[in-house]
């Protein structure tokens, strides 16, 4: 990997990346990489229940890397906040977002959003995601799966964040919790720094 600007010369330790670092973290970076992260991850009251999922430690460890482009695709494509919580519901080949209560399916109002947002973030020069761990929509890893009556069925990618992943192949796409792991944060940041 080649840097591309001159550290300052104050410089007492670097990363393994060649930044500026002090016992807090890094100090120095030229430009800042656009990330898209879960909204509510960024403190933002934009969940199922009006609150948010601040996560300090992610601000920490990536804040002075990157700027942050928050992204809440259930609000974003029109639903309300508060709203009633959903989850994934296997119906024969095809996964729906559908709330838990009333059983409203709110797959089509999501995805039909969510080919326009992939788009713009094409063009906002978006280099890698991070989501909210579990979500319906977002979660990478984790996201619970049920049958149509109602039981656990495993584990999938939320609907926003496998629609992310296909659009953006060559971008990382890693949850919250996922990088808290010091050798999965490395290998995140190795993807996303020029």
């Amino acid at each position: 990997m080649m840097l591309l600007f001159s550290a300052p010369s104050a410089c007492s330790a670097r990363d393994g990346f060649g930044f500026c670092v002090s016992p807090s973290g890094i100090d120095f970076m030229p430009t800042k990489i656009k990330i898209a992260t879960s909204a509510c991850l960024l403190g933002n009251n934009v969940r199922y229940d009006g609150g948010h999922k601040l996560d300090q430690h992610l601000i920490q460890t990536l804040g002075p890397l990157v700027e942050w482009v928050p992204i809440c695709p259930e609000a974003e494509s029109g639903m309300s906040i508060p709203r009633e919580p959903m989850q994934l519901v296997s119906d024969k080949e095809k996964v729906r977002m559908i709330t838990i209560e009333t059983k409203q399916d709110m797959t089509d109002m999501l995805l039909r959003w969510t080919a326009e947002k992939l788009k713009h973030m094409k063009q906002e020069g978006i280099r890698g995601f991070i989501f909210k761990a579990r979500s319906p929509s977002c979660g990478v890893h984790d996201t619970e799966l049920f049958s149509l009556s109602g039981q656990s069925i495993g584990i999938r990618v939320g609907l926003f964040a496998e629609a992310a992943g296909k659009y953006f192949p060559s971008l990382p796409v890693e949850d919250e919790e996922c990088l808290r792991d010091p050798g999965i944060r490395k290998r995140f940041l190795a993807r996303i720094l020029p």
